[in-house]
């Protein structure tokens, strides 16, 4: 695993960013597959597509207040 991705999730905690985006983030990242579509929230969909992307400047748009 590189520093990337964990100097990105760190970010994201410190942050407060939403946890869904965070897992989703993750998800995508490491390649995992989608979870069952019923499970899928609007932020573990953002996160995942931006993680899949390597993707780690949207997560602002995430941070609960």
């Amino acid at each position: 695993m590189n520093s990337e991705y964990y100097e990105s999730i760190d970010k994201m905690e410190k942050a407060k960013v939403s946890r869904e985006y965070i897992v989703g983030w993750a998800s995508g990242y490491l390649q995992n597959p989608m979870r069952e579509e019923q499970r899928v929230t609007e932020a573990y969909e953002a996160g995942y597509n931006d993680g899949a992307e390597k993707n780690s400047d949207n997560y602002k748009n995430w941070i609960e207040k």
